[in-house]
């Protein structure tokens, strides 16, 4: 059976909505692809940063013990760096209050000076995403 010819008008209409609707998928398109490419940034920035942190602890231990110049102005550059790609080094001091979406609790100890649930000592710094997620979550020692 042959085909209608449709009204001029009837097939306008027709190509608008296929225009409307590819230019809609193409709209969503773009914008997964954008989402997409800042998910995998932030998992391989991550990545890297975790591969990168061992050392930043060990040149941080060394630091705390030699109070070196040079090393203190190279862990400034690292944090520096760290910053530029929208990395943060977690806050975590004895007295603060134990976070579990920052804090990892590593020991409990009794303390008199501290509430519970308050942070006593920092084992190990953590890290995260300023606008994101976390790295490497801060290893702490709380009070009971």
């Amino acid at each position: 059976m042959p085909k209608r010819k449709q009204k001029p008008d009837q097939e306008a209409l027709i190509l608008k909505n296929q225009l409307a609707r590819a230019l809609a998928d193409y709209d969503n398109l773009s914008k997964r692809v954008e989402r997409e490419n800042a998910e995998m940034h932030i998992r391989v920035t991550a990545r890297v940063v975790r591969q990168l942190l061992p050392v930043f602890d060990m040149v941080s231990d060394t630091q705390r013990h030699l109070k070196d110049a040079g090393l203190a102005m190279a862990m400034a550059q690292l944090i520096e760096s760290l910053k530029a790609l929208g990395i943060e080094q977690i806050k975590a001091e004895p007295g603060m209050a134990f976070d579990e979406a920052l804090h990892e609790a590593v020991d409990s100890v009794d303390d008199e000076k501290r509430k519970a649930g308050e942070i006593v000592s920092v084992a190990l710094s953590g890290w995260k995403f300023v606008e994101g997620p976390v790295i490497r979550h801060a290893k702490v020692v709380v009070r009971r």
